[in-house]
């Protein structure tokens, strides 16, 4: 279990859910507070009220922390400018059951096995961060805009790889891609101004009176698709 009680500081306000045997998706406008709440979860930023399996992440180290937790960032931050992604990948097998040739494959992504992680394209380096949080395969994984920068190819593809209950253990993802929020199904966290204005089912969250209410009216739900009303 995933759990956060009462969570409260410059950003957010009373935060409190819990998490067990569910994937979730937390929506919210630009700035309502999702990085911080998936830093705060994840132990980044340290907290008494957060706990994951009975333990707080941020007082957890070494195995015991990638084991747990594993927070995947929007963008991939190299400091070593000679690593390639053959090499940073192996850096992440750690509890996966498939090898590096097998996960890039997956993903598609076998020619990039010798590039240096340096001179990946932003989409490039989302899906190498995908396959590496496989290889991790921590028992809690949160993602922040894993879909950022991917062509509508490549978004297909890590929906179907997310939908694969045997890549991955529990999910927590950040997005702004609707559609994809949807169609995963997954329990919906909303933030709105740092405070938890919905809590609930997938079902529940999409509903017409709900998409008009948190999106103001710019967003519809169309044979069972969400889409921007341009």
């Amino acid at each position: 279990m995933l759990k956060i009680n009462n969570y409260t500081n410059y950003i957010l306000e009373d935060i409190s859910f819990d998490l067990e045997g569910k994937n979730l998706i937390i929506l919210g406008s630009n700035g309502s507070g999702k990085t911080t709440l998936a830093r705060v979860l994840s132990g980044l930023i340290p907290s008494d009220t957060v706990s994951c399996e009975d333990k707080n992440p941020s007082q957890l180290y070494g195995s015991a922390r990638t084991k747990l937790i594993n927070y995947i960032p929007v963008g991939l931050d190299i400091f070593d400018e000679f690593i390639n992604v053959l090499e940073f990948l192996e850096l992440n097998c750690l509890y996966g059951n498939h090898s590096v040739d097998e996960v890039l494959e997956f993903l598609n992504i076998s020619y990039l096995k010798n590039k240096s992680c340096k001179h990946l394209s932003s989409g490039e380096a989302q899906l190498t961060l995908m396959a590496g949080s496989i290889l991790h395969n921590a028992k809690f994984t949160i993602f922040d805009e894993l879909t950022s920068n991917l062509d509508p190819v490549r978004v297909k593809m890590v929906y179907e790889l997310l939908k694969n209950e045997q890549l991955l253990q529990n999910k927590v993802i950040i997005t702004h891609n609707l559609n994809l929020a949807f169609k995963l199904g997954y329990d919906v966290l909303y933030l709105e101004d740092g405070k938890i204005k919905f809590f609930g089912s997938n079902d529940e969250f999409f509903n017409s009176d709900n998409l008009d209410m948190f999106f103001n009216k710019s967003v519809r739900r169309i044979n069972n698709h969400i889409v921007v009303d341009l």
